[in-house]
């Protein structure tokens, strides 16, 4: 649940910076309101953030104290720092962001905003780093219990770091680019403040363009990785049981399938013949391991990886589908103020569309999660071994509990989101002028000498 809300903040955070970058450049009030809107909706998502983080870390000292403990001197300590490097730095310009209109110089408020999106991206780093250390575990030993760093630089830098991250920080900006493309969408199709959200679609749109295949890219890179270092994980989300048939390398690639664990085969499959071979090692014949050769003990299972896989990539093609189509209409001026609402079936699927990165993140990391299993720190302790030890009840209690907390933040969330949404931009208020906050009108003075005047702050 936590991982819905970092990845908004991280991508609309550069959002927000270039919109108030370009405000301050060119003096365009629309600039100015675009950001002052979205800014609103940042806020929403940060504060939800905030409250399923503190919370997620809070359960791996109560669901998971045998791994929080062995795993403290590197887990532990890459925490801290994302607590220190980011957060810490990131809450303090996230304030100056929200209370600093009007009282700072407009370049130091563009320079808070900086920071807030340079300490998002920080803060995701250091996640990244120690999630990926999990996957590809480097740089430590397994000594007395614990796992002790024998080298920072090389647990730090782990193999699964180095393409993890860019996959994962180029997903915030697609889910952020398709964010603002799907509220500016739903606002044109209202016919309300055309000119205003016309520009937030166009510029999302053609962003867009660059970052959805990029993101197939990295994606792609990413799963050589976990074919070299997690061969088992690489065969769970390809539904690949048999590394060979009749004697045969087994190339086959499964469309659609009904994997079953129990008798080590799926049940159907949609298959294309060296197609996987293509894949994984770029041949028409190479060997790809299946799960048959690892102890059944040491499979992970297959059915959830299987298909949350292929919901991520179906959905990574499908946003860079929707960005070629709106490549084409602003090439073909259709995205232009008086004709972008004439485009009513873009319109309705770039507001479906905002909804589908949330979606690829979420099956992105069952599969990442998953397809790990039987591992909590692949080949060095098993989620068996990572999890703390308790009654049925106590288990109970700690599920009921954190789903009526996340459940909370989430539908929370999402109503303020909604009462924004609808409210729309503020385009009234005065903007605010250099380094003073604006206080209205001052009203004349009364007859009576000791009155204090009387200030009018505008709505």
């Amino acid at each position: 649940m936590h991982i819905l809300y970092p990845p908004l903040t991280i991508g609309l955070s550069l959002m927000l910076f270039f919109a108030e970058w370009r405000w301050t450049r060119t003096e365009d009030e629309q600039w100015y309101r675009l950001t002052r809107f979205f800014e609103k909706l940042f806020i929403i998502n940060f504060g939800a953030g905030v409250a399923t983080g503190v919370t997620m870390e809070m359960a791996f000292g109560i669901l998971y104290g045998p791994f929080s403990q062995a795993a403290g001197p590197f887990f532990g300590n890459i925490l801290g720092y994302e607590t220190i490097t980011a957060f810490m730095y990131e809450a303090g310009f996230i304030g100056l962001m929200i209370f600093g209109w009007g009282k700072i110089g407009r370049k130091m408020h563009l320079f808070a905003t900086f920071n807030v999106m340079l300490s998002s991206s920080l803060s995701a780093m250091w996640i990244l780093v120690a999630n990926s250390w999990m996957q590809t575990p480097t740089g430590v030993e397994l000594k007395n219990g614990l796992f002790q760093v024998t080298n920072w630089g090389a647990a730090i830098l782990n193999p699964d770091f180095l393409k993890a991250f860019p996959h994962m920080w180029i997903a915030t900006l697609e889910l952020a680019l398709f964010f603002v493309a799907g509220v500016s969408a739903w606002y044109l199709l209202k016919g309300r403040n055309v000119a205003l959200f016309q520009r937030a679609l166009k510029y999302s749109v053609l962003a867009a363009l660059v970052i959805t295949p990029l993101q197939i890219y990295l994606g792609d890179s990413l799963g050589r990785v976990v074919a070299e270092a997690q061969p088992a994980a690489l065969a769970a989300m390809e539904g690949h049981y048999h590394t060979e048939i009749n004697g045969k390398v087994n190339t086959g690639w499964h469309i659609l399938a009904w994997p079953n664990d129990a008798e080590g085969r799926n049940d159907w499959a949609i298959t294309v013949p060296h197609v996987l071979s293509l894949l994984e090692t770029h041949t028409l014949n190479g060997k790809v391991p299946g799960l048959d050769q690892f102890k059944p003990q040491n499979r992970p299972p297959v059915l959830v990886p299987f298909y949350s896989f292929r919901i991520m990539v179906a959905i990574g093609f499908f946003l860079f589908l929707m960005a070629l189509w709106g490549a084409y209409l602003a090439l073909r001026g259709r995205l232009s103020v008086d004709r972008v609402a004439q485009n009513k079936w873009f319109l309705r699927l770039l507001v479906f569309s905002a909804f589908l990165p949330y979606l690829a993140i979420w099956t992105g990391w069952w599969t990442r999660e998953i397809a790990r299993q039987p591992w909590i720190v692949y080949h060095l302790m098993t989620t068996a071994q990572g999890v703390s030890h308790m009654t049925a009840a106590e288990a109970i209690f700690w599920l009921v509990g954190f789903v009526i907390f996340e459940l909370g933040v989430w539908i929370g969330a999402w109503y303020f989101f909604a009462k924004v949404i609808r409210k729309g931009p503020d385009m009234d208020s005065p903007v605010v002028e250099e380094g003073h906050e604006q206080l209205g009108h001052l009203e004349a003075p009364s007859h009576d000498e000791t009155a204090a005047p009387a200030y009018v702050r505008p709505a």
